[in-house]
């Protein structure tokens, strides 16, 4: 199956990405001041890649899914709601990674808590999707269906992490070096 071999894949990346973020996080609770230039890379690529690749390819799945499986209404509501919380939890991030860089005042230990609550709900989105949609795709969706939604996504949304290498060579650093989930 192509495209859950593309989304497993993608999961993976971004569980690494995850990952870079939570020895950010680590390093805060330590009481000590982590590369927040770095956090910002990683802020920005989640948030971009969210826009480019996540956002279409979430589109695409429910219309084509809910075409052949109208109870997964529930289901695609759901992860729609939870995809929204995430980005603007994630926006707010970025709002206060912007204030921090600028030298203004944000206090730590509610930063530390939102990162927290971004990383926690994140991995759990990801989790609903591998648990939930993974199995209705998998059931209901052919090899030809997937080809065919992979051919539908915006030009260059695979090459996402090869960007990534070139316009954040520190966080692609430190993205080859976080573990896979699945090793």
């Amino acid at each position: 199956m192509p495209m859950l071999t593309q989304l497993r894949q993608d999961h993976a990346n971004m569980a690494r990405l995850l990952h870079v973020l939570s020895l950010k996080h680590k390093t805060l609770e330590q009481g000590e001041r982590p590369d927040f230039h770095l956090v910002r890379e990683v802020v920005d690529y989640i948030l971009d890649y969210m826009d480019t690749f996540t956002v279409p390819l979430e589109r695409l799945y429910s219309e084509h899914l809910l075409a052949k499986v109208p109870e997964a209404d529930e289901l695609s509501r759901h992860l729609a709601e939870d995809y929204q919380a995430l980005h603007e939890r994630l926006n707010q991030l970025s709002q206060n990674i912007d204030m921090i860089l600028m030298d203004a005042v944000v206090p730590m230990d509610r930063f530390a808590d939102d990162l927290k609550a971004y990383l926690d709900a994140h991995r759990a989105y990801l989790r609903a999707e591998r648990e939930q949609l993974f199995p209705l795709i998998r059931e209901h969706l052919t090899d030809e269906d997937q080809m065919r939604l992979l051919k539908m996504l915006p030009e260059g949304a695979e090459a996402s992490l090869s960007r990534l290498q070139e316009a954040y060579p520190q966080l692609y650093a430190e993205f080859k070096e976080a573990p896979s989930p699945f090793s």
